[in-house]
């Protein structure tokens, strides 16, 4: 492998998680590359994802990464001069029945005890926060202010730009069709147009992370699964916060909406059974299942027309929580795959994890991390607040 095509680490895919890492290795001397399929960077999930930003997680890892993404985010256009159109307009999680207000009441000392800012907000409250909520059975909801939203495009371009000011190269339009192996150490990746050396290759895949680590002789249980979304015309703003509505109901598991700066109303929802597979054709089935919802529970949604729908693969493990770590089967090989539609609001805080990981410079909290995210757990467990 000539000069020219050798780099000390290659990242598959540019996304939500493979573009901030090339960063943040970049900034950290390494000689970065980045290949991914698209013609531009964040061209996969991360432009179809809706941009909410939410520490409010049930377990250590997801929360710690997610924290450190909501500095990262919050920062940036103070230090940067970029415009991600970050809004902190908070996370409320409702409750309208016994099983949700347990559940979240539950994770609350976690959240807490980590440093997350909480609360329990009882009816009352909750309705003096989010007037136009239906009253009807409301037990209350948790409220996390330091949350909110930005643009997934935005962000995306931002890293770009600044990884390759750090020095990161880029090749796109690119397939990777196989991963140079010898001896049981990665040595680079071979695609459609060439070769390229290294001696660590991270997969950032994305939905497609699981054909990645086949190259390897790796089985992970990341599937893609199709999640529908959609943006209103634009009204004068009349609440702040993401609202999630964890209950489960015919087609369908939970829900989530917020209004964005611009006067949006931007909302998903998660199916269930979930729609397996790499189709994102819109359907006819979501608009009216997700209308019903979201109106009963805030009716002044009524009256706003939807502008546009659009259909995007969350990458799924079993239960919910991301993969990432080094592989045992091939030296080198780094996992950072299944982030479960989470991949935005993650994918700054993990992306300095990954640039530590490759340095061998370990922050204090990192092992423990890594143990909730390690791609050989028993995978039983579950993420409450999917």
């Amino acid at each position: 492998m000539n000069g020219q095509n050798s780099y000390e680490v290659i990242i598959i895919g540019a996304g939500s998680v493979g573009t901030p890492t090339a960063l943040f290795l970049a900034e950290a001397g390494f000689k970065v590359l980045v290949i991914d399929k698209n013609p531009s960077s964040g061209q996969g999930s991360n432009k179809r994802a809706i941009g909410g930003l939410r520490a409010t997680h049930s377990d250590p890892a997801k929360i710690r990464l997610s924290m450190r993404s909501l500095d990262i985010i919050s920062s940036w256009k103070e230090r940067y001069g970029d415009d991600l159109e970050w809004y902190k307009g908070g996370y409320c999680f409702v409750a309208y029945r016994e099983e949700e207000e347990k559940t979240l009441r539950e994770v609350l000392p976690l959240q807490k005890s980590l440093g997350l800012n909480i609360g329990w907000l009882e009816a009352q409250e909750l309705r003096r926060l989010l007037p136009d909520l239906n009253p009807r059975e409301l037990r209350g909801g948790t409220l996390s202010p330091d949350d909110g939203h930005a643009s997934p495009l935005l962000a995306n371009e931002a890293f770009y730009r600044r990884a390759k000011a750090a020095g990161a190269e880029f090749k796109f339009k690119e397939n990777v069709k196989n991963l140079l192996i010898e001896s049981g150490k990665i040595k680079g990746v071979v695609t459609d147009q060439g070769q390229y050396g290294a001696q660590v290759v991270i997969n950032a895949a994305g939905a497609w992370a699981a054909e990645v680590a086949r190259m390897a002789g790796v089985e992970i249980p990341v599937t893609p699964d199709s999640h529908e979304a959609a943006v209103t015309e634009p009204v004068q703003r009349f609440f702040h916060p993401m609202i999630v509505d964890l209950r489960p109901a015919d087609g369908s598991a939970n829900y989530y909406f917020y209004q964005h700066a611009t006067g949006q109303v931007i909302f998903c929802i998660t199916p269930n059974p979930s729609l397996w597979g790499f189709d994102v054709r819109e359907t006819g089935q979501f608009l009216p299942m997700v209308s019903k919802r979201m109106i009963d529970l805030m009716p002044r949604l009524k009256n706003i027309r939807v502008r546009r729908t659009w259909r995007g693969l969350y990458p799924m493990t079993p239960d919910g929580f991301p993969i990432v770590g080094w592989t045992r089967e091939v030296d080198g090989f780094l996992l950072a795959a299944g982030m479960c539609g989470q991949g935005f609001m993650l994918g700054p805080g993990l992306a300095e994890l990954l640039s530590r990981i490759v340095a061998r410079q370990p922050q204090p909290a990192d092992e423990e991390i890594l143990s909730y995210l390690s791609p050989y757990r028993s995978f039983v467990s579950e993420e409450k607040l999917k």
